[in-house]
């Protein structure tokens, strides 16, 4: 492509990029603008003061708005502009610092030298270029690339370069002031840098001489010349950690306290670009946190981080001249919490049989004498979702009603009674004479449940891992935030001290949850129970292994040799008895030939007589005269469901597979040829034969209680109770063999009786 055609298909490329950018704005909903609708969950108790904040100075530094080739990062860009803008709009006083000149002047100067020189040229020694021209022709480039971004958000900017030298003019001082006030009223953004193209800094990327020395320090400076509430500084990593970030022992510092971390803190390598690195952001930090202005380091990477700081969120570091007051209020740690975890289990561990049952049946005991303060506070959550709008479907999973504890407490003493899980014989083999193997059964270790509404789940899942003998971590939803806490509370306080109460730790903010992923080293096992959303994002982001669903799309398939009457009741139950469930039938699927005979007519004015929203397939649709679903794979988690109509069974076992999420599929036929067809084929966790679906679940199942409903094919499949919570060891029992090259022992691989 011609190098003049180049331009205008760059400038085409960002045309449309800030037309996305445009479009985003234009359709985000009324809720997601307003504060006060956001998810305070992870808030920080030190960052109450967040909620006075009304100026505040953004420094963007050059590894944030540039890739690794050194080219400008227009999609990072975009998005601090969009909060910028969003911010803007709320009544936020925006003062943006931004790097980049430089990296970006050189970018383009390399190239205008690269298309200028001969071959001979190129073979010459390459010479460095000037840091000051790099500068002069980045700083345009850099501005107009804001201003366009800008432009496309309906927000004006202004660009204010300054040296070191300016801050010393008092007139020049007070001038800036004014400017800076008038922009800001008229809702304009100041975008400052360093004017490096004309700065009298004679090595601008090593000398940290003067009032400021970089940009971050800059940043610190303006904060306090222009009165700043706050100051967020936007680094390429999560912020101040107590080693190289790199280091698997590295912690993120969320609150810095200089009497404790000064000396703490070991900086890895500099930014990759650009003069500072964190050292340089902690200096400035000090500085201006000393001077009153808060600071907060945190990821220019991560999206929405700004919003998140300012909805007083739990991410990044915080430093503040108020910090030392704090230090008795200790941080949650969270490899603290699961190592803990671990030594109460293998106390747990530890107990006979008859001692794990007792504590369990103290649990259940304390369940039933708190139900009055238990229901108090689930009534308040129940209370507080409705009166936030929350879905019908959510509500309903918050319930805990006087009933439903009775069953939590009764599956409890079912699990009590069970057979030990810990130390079972497996498999005993005689290796040789006198060398005896046996394959026992013993607990994972530690596991971190996350999950989503269900307060009874939190109870479950406690029951099952002391069975068990399991270490256990639980993050539930903030919608069932005081349900969760009085029943850990009591299940907690029923603990004997000989274990202790830190083998059920509760993790009560989202933020700790990317901290308690990274602990691959401690914590064994994670199970999600929640949205597609939350599973898939937990597996995107852990190395620890994940067993859970991501969806819970059953289907019931009717067959023409069905026995209509119990067809309808299995259907009807499927759908109607909890359509929240994860085990509710999503999908209907009839054989074409109870099409004619008028069956299924009949069940959709069935289903819709009890309340359910039909959408239907492709072929559904225009015979029964309603919408047609927009995709055959979809949890509804509500009185709707999906119908098609399939040829016959392998249609449907097709459909099931392809559409399917491997949960739980029920064939209703009186034809025992095609039903073994159906049980063999339909590849899911639990295959069902004129039976609702609304069976799989471990208290139906006699498990007494789960952990969740499997769809993975390692370890666990389907409902999980006690056995999916457990692994196996080896133990060899000898008298004195050795291997010394096989030549001593004879084997004999003999199997033995349990």
């Amino acid at each position: 492509m011609p190098r003049r055609l180049l331009g205008y298909a760059y400038f085409f490329d960002l045309k449309l990029f800030t037309g996305g950018l445009s479009f985003f704005s234009a359709n985000r909903t009324q809720e997601e603008q307003h504060f006060a609708c956001q998810n305070m969950e992870n808030a920080d108790p030190n960052r109450h003061f967040l909620k006075d904040v009304k100026r505040i100075v953004i420094k963007v530094g050059t590894a944030v708005v540039t890739r690794q080739d050194g080219r400008l990062a227009v999609g990072k860009l975009g998005a601090l502009c969009e909060q910028i803008k969003e911010l803007n709009s709320l009544g936020y006083e925006i003062i943006l610092v931004s790097s980049g000149a430089v990296g970006l002047g050189r970018q383009r100067l390399r190239y205008r030298k690269l298309i200028n020189s001969s071959f001979a040229d190129l073979q010459k020694q390459q010479v460095e270029l000037d840091g000051k021209a790099c500068a002069a022709v980045g700083q345009s480039s850099l501005m107009a690339l804001y201003d366009a971004l800008f432009s496309q958000l309906d927000v004006t900017s202004a660009q204010l370069l300054v040296t070191d030298n300016d801050f010393r003019d008092k007139d020049f001082r007070k001038q800036l002031s004014e400017t800076v006030k008038s922009l800001l009223g008229l809702k304009v953004i100041p975008i400052f840098n360093e004017n490096d193209a004309v700065s009298t800094r004679k090595a601008p990327y090593e000398d940290s001489s003067g009032i400021f020395w970089d940009n971050d320090s800059l940043s610190a400076l303006l904060a306090l010349e222009l009165k700043a509430d706050l100051l967020i500084l936007l680094s390429d990593v999560e912020g101040l950690y107590s080693g190289p970030p790199s280091d698997p022992g590295s912690k993120l510092i969320h609150t810095y306290i200089k009497e404790i971390h000064q000396n703490e803190i070991t900086f890895g390598d500099k930014s990759r670009v650009g003069r500072g690195g964190m050292t340089a952001k902690v200096k400035a930090s000090i500085h201006a946190a000393e001077a009153g202005i808060p600071v907060i380091i945190t990821s220019g990477y991560a999206a929405e981080n700004i919003l998140n700081v300012l909805h007083g969120q739990r991410i990044g570091t915080l430093f503040h001249k108020d910090a030392h007051k704090w230090a008795p209020i200790k941080e949650v740690n969270a490899r603290e919490m699961a190592v803990a975890a671990r030594d109460c289990s293998r106390r747990l561990q530890a107990m006979s049989s008859e001692e794990r049952k007792q504590i369990l049946l103290k649990i259940a005991d304390a369940l039933e004498s708190h139900q009055e303060e238990i229901r108090i506070e689930n009534e308040a959550d129940v209370a507080t979702a409705q009166e936030e709008g929350c879905e019908k479907s959510l509500v309903a999973r918050l319930f805990l009603k006087k009933e439903k504890l009775a069953s939590l407490a009764n599956n409890i003493r079912i699990i009590a009674n069970m057979e030990d899980p810990i130390g079972r014989v497996l498999k005993r083999t005689e290796l040789a004479e006198g060398l005896i193997l046996e394959k026992t059964s013993s607990p994972l270790g530690v596991l971190l449940i996350v999950f989503e509404s269900r307060p009874e789940a939190l109870v479950q899942i406690a029951s099952l891992a002391i069975r068990s003998g399991n270490g256990l971590l639980l993050k539930g939803g903030k919608e069932a935030k005081r349900s969760n806490a009085i029943l850990h509370k009591v299940i907690t306080e029923a603990i004997p001290d000989s274990v202790g109460a830190k083998l059920i730790g509760l993790v009560t903010s989202r933020a700790e949850i990317p901290e308690l992923l990274k602990l691959d080293d401690v914590i064994d096992l994670v199970i999600p129970r929640g949205s597609n959303k939350l599973v898939s994002q937990i597996k995107s982001s852990t190395k620890i292994p994940v067993l859970g669903h991501a969806d819970g799309i059953c289907h019931v398939y009717v067959d023409k040799s069905a026995d209509l009457e119990m067809a309808k009741k299995i259907v009807l139950d499927a759908k109607i008895d909890y359509p929240a469930g994860c085990n509710a039938m999503e999908t209907l699927l009839v054989h074409k030939d109870l099409v004619e005979k008028g069956w299924l007519n009949n069940i959709t004015v069935d289903l819709r007589t009890e309340g359910v929203t039909l959408f239907g397939g492709p072929k559904a649709s225009p015979l029964l005269n309603i919408p047609l679903a927009r995709t055959l794979h979809l949890e509804y988690n509500s009185l709707t469901c999906t119908v098609e109509i399939v040829d016959d069974v392998y249609a449907a076992i097709d459909h099931i597979n392809l559409y399917g999420s491997a949960h739980t599929d029920s064939i209703v036929t009186e034809d025992h040829e095609v039903a073994d067809v159906f049980l063999r084929q339909v590849d899911s966790a639990a295959v069902f034969h004129n039976a609702s679906t609304r069976f799989s679940d471990g208290a139906r199942f006699g498990l007494g209680a789960e952990v969740g409903i499997s769809t993975s094919r390692i370890h666990a499949r389907g409902p999980v109770g006690v056995d999916g919570l457990l692994t196996t060891r080896w133990i060899l029992k000898g008298s004195g063999q050795i291997v010394d090259g096989d030549k001593a022992i004879s084997y004999t691989h003999k199997d033995l009786a349990i």
